[in-house]
């Protein structure tokens, strides 16, 4: 841990020195962001997990930065390059593109024409035109280097090599790569353009066929999109600043004076600018935004898949999962309430009238036999025709008909894990098995699956994939951690995600559990192979025990306040039992009485919750959804109509809404409510069940434009394209020069 790192974060954050550092010791200790949130709030000054993560994350920039810096230095030293002020210059450096700006003129180089200028012999020259000396005669200067018979057969061809050696230099400047720099990302324009001939090839890429616009302004889904377009071969873009602005630039940086010296340099410093120092400040500019996009794309992706992780479960039912069909049947899977598969069938409702009443006969059977208490049926394929086969099938109230997502079912069936809990299964009925567990509990059968598989992020494969699966596991940890694992059921995929644990660590738990029987304590995971103290002390406050011997162990209080909840029900003379029981004891606590050192107000108060709820799952209630028997495929849909639906993704453009016709519509942010909305993840989860208003729906490219708002326009006019949510716009006026930049940048040369 270094100093400078901290007070650097401290800054960043706007958090105190004393969170910072406790943080910084706590991570270099091993403990995990869940843990050091939920029961290091003291030291931490009760950090939440965002700021806990952003500390962890800044410490690996600054320390890889650390690393690059280090291997500078030696670079330097070790070809005797590094002078004191360098030295203070590269140490003093606090991001990446400077220190790499002071490394640059020291980089070993390809050959360039700088290089060819220098081996014959033009850098005493160079350096003359440098020091822009008004007497200083270029043509007369550079008359004792012409040679007739070989490369410099003039006074023009020789300047031309000497102004080759100055523009490396002034490309070399690390203070005008920092002005260039700046000004690429505060006035650079996104231009792109159809490649010629691509057309109707790019036909889904058409709003940017001659798109202008500030990069600065562009939003994320749409910088992705043109990058897209360009990664299929089908757009060309570019982002440049004004011109003039950048010729100026260089001309204040290097320029003194309009002598015939001066009037070389400045034509080093265009000529820099067009062959040289543009399209690296460019290059940098396109990183620039794209990590940009990234984050707000993998900050989208990652919102969704919190609201999805954290869906209301069912909880412990007798389940009949269908996955439905109609060439191959629908697939039948019961499942008891731990969600072990009991039976499969397969039925064809969709055949004919006898098949239909033998898998009527087959489905009334199971329910009756087996006293199902609720049905899930797969959202996909011959989905709404098998609900409502299921619905006229005359089952009590009781038995509750519910429609789940099967997205990333599929991914589950020919996993690894799937094949090893049913090796002996065809795919589709273990689709049947996830679609049923995902009703039971979404956590738990979720987290089986690449959460990019998933489908509720935006160019999820488009950004940077290391970011994108430390950002999506990150999720995935806090949501396991946050609802908390039941130790004697959890699988050892939900195990894996649990603070302290890994998949080696997990896979350990559930052989120990299949050889020696269930948990009766928690402590007793101490004798599982592989499984120190300090993964003890990360994990088991995030594991649970029904109805064992020790009561807290069902509960979120770590074991490390066992004795402090001893303490306060001996105070109270009753049982630690009693305690749990009755909230007239729980009142009479004095929490202040059980301050110390280690034990803040924070921890006294969450310990106080969890008496009164222990191990409550903190996920709403479920409740169940039908969607709408109006419209059960899209072109069923009439402008108009208002729908039941649940929203599937939300984007920074708006939402998607299944309203339940095998296709998901489209409610622009626009739609989005009556009021302004700037983000739609202020007004919309996913998961969350909306009304909807059918504006337009276009048949022949299968899309549905949906509204949120109270009285809505209706018609064509509302429409928005999902590739572009805000659509086609002039492009804005600019200072630049009107040039043919895809030209330029296709001649481009070294």
């Amino acid at each position: 841990m270094i100093e400078k790192h901290l007070l650097q974060i401290v800054q960043e954050l706007s958090l105190q020195p004393r969170q910072v550092a406790a943080t910084a010791v706590l991570l270099e200790e091993g403990a995990t962001v869940p843990f050091i949130a939920r029961y290091r709030k003291e030291r931490t000054g009760e950090l939440d997990e965002v700021q806990i993560a952003k500390i962890r994350d800044r410490m690996q920039e600054l320390e890889e930065l650390d690393k690059r810096r280090e291997s500078i230095l030696a670079s330097l030293r070790e070809r005797h390059l590094l002078t004191s002020e360098l030295e203070h210059k590269i140490a003093s450096a606090e991001v990446l593109s400077t220190l790499e700006d002071l490394y640059l003129p020291f980089r070993p180089k390809k050959r360039t024409r700088a290089t060819v200028a220098r081996e014959r012999g033009l850098e005493p020259l160079a350096d003359l035109l440098w020091q822009q000396l008004p007497e200083t005669n270029p043509e007369a200067e550079a008359a004792p280097y012409i040679d007739a018979d070989k490369e410099l057969p003039d006074a023009a061809s020789v300047l031309g090599g000497a102004r080759d050696i100055l523009a490396e230099r002034i490309n070399d400047s690390a203070e005008a790569r920092g002005r260039l720099r700046e000004l690429y990302l505060s006035k650079g324009v996104l231009k792109s353009k159809v490649v010629f001939d691509k057309e109707k090839e790019a036909a889904k890429f058409q709003d940017y066929f001659d798109w202008s616009e500030p990069v600065a302004q562009c939003p994320s889904h749409r910088f992705l999109a043109i990058r897209r377009g360009e990664t299929e071969g089908m757009l060309f873009s570019r982002i440049t600043p004004p011109e003039d602005e950048a010729l100026a630039t260089l001309e204040h940086l290097f320029v003194n004076g309009s002598h015939p010296a001066a009037q070389q340099v400045r034509l080093a410093a265009h000529d820099c600018f067009k062959r040289l120092l543009g399209f690296a400040m460019e290059g940098e500019a396109r990183l620039f935004f794209k990590k940009k996009a990234d984050e707000e794309a993998i900050r989208v992706f990652a919102e969704n898949l919190r609201e999805l992780l954290l869906a209301s479960p069912l909880g412990q039912k007798t389940v009949l999962a269908l996955d439905p069909g109609f060439r191959t049947g629908c697939k039948v899977a019961l499942l008891d309430p731990q969600g072990k598969l009991l039976l499969h069938e397969v039925v064809y409702p969709e055949k004919g009238a006898r098949d239909r009443a033998e898998a009527a006969e087959v489905l009334r059977s199971i329910v009756s036999r087996h006293r199902v208490e609720a049905i899930a049926i797969g959202n996909g394929t011959a989905s709404r025709e098998t609900e409502t086969f299921v619905r006229a099938l005359g089952f009590p109230p009781s038995v509750m008909i519910v429609v789940v997502s099967e997205s990333g079912a599929s991914i589950y069936s020919a996993s690894e894990v799937a094949r090893e809990e049913f090796p002996d299964l065809d795919l589709t009925v273990r689709g049947a098995v996830s679609i049923g567990r995902r009703l039971m509990d979404p956590l738990a059968e979720l987290v089986k699956i690449d959460p990019k598989s998933i489908g509720v992020g935006q160019y999820q494969h488009d950004v940077d994939q290391s970011a994108l699966k430390r950002s999506l596991d990150d999720t995935v940890v806090s949501c396991v951690n946050h609802v908390g694992v039941e130790l004697n059921t959890a699988s050892a995929q939900l195990l894996g995600y649990v603070s302290g644990l890994n998949s080696r660590t997990a896979a350990n738990i559930v052989e120990f559990r299949n050889t020696h029987g269930a948990f009766s304590s928690r402590e007793e995971l101490l004798k599982v192979p592989g499984l120190g103290p300090k993964a003890f002390e990360q994990a088991v406050g995030f594991l649970r025990i029904r109805d064992g011997a020790q009561p807290l162990d069902a509960s979120a209080v770590h074991p490390e306040r066992y004795s402090l909840v001893d303490h306060m029900a001996s105070d109270l003379g009753c049982s630690v039992a009693e305690l749990l029981q009755n909230p007239a004891r729980r009142s009479a606590i004095k929490l202040d009485r059980y301050i110390t050192p280690e034990v803040g107000l924070p921890t006294l108060q969450d310990i106080l919750k969890e008496l009164a709820k222990p191990g409550r799952d903190p996920r709403k209630q479920f409740e169940a959804f039908s969607f709408s028997d109006e419209a059960v495929k899209i072109e069923d849909l009439k402008p108009g109509m208002k729908l039941p639906g649940i929203v599937t993704n939300v984007a920074a453009f708006g939402a998607f809404i299944d309203v339940g016709v095998h296709q998901d519509g489209l409610a622009h942010i626009s739609q989005l409510s009556d009021q302004f909305v700037k983000n739609p993840a202020d007004v919309l989860k996913v998961g969350q069940r909306v009304q909807a208003t059918v504006i337009d729906v276009d048949l022949e490219r299968k899309r549905i434009s949906l509204s949120l708002k109270t009285n809505p326009e209706i018609g064509p006019s509302q429409r928005r394209d999902s590739r572009d949510q805000r659509g086609p716009r002039p492009a804005p006026k600019s200072s630049a020069p009107q040039v043919d930049w895809f030209t330029a940048a296709l001649s481009r040369k070294n």
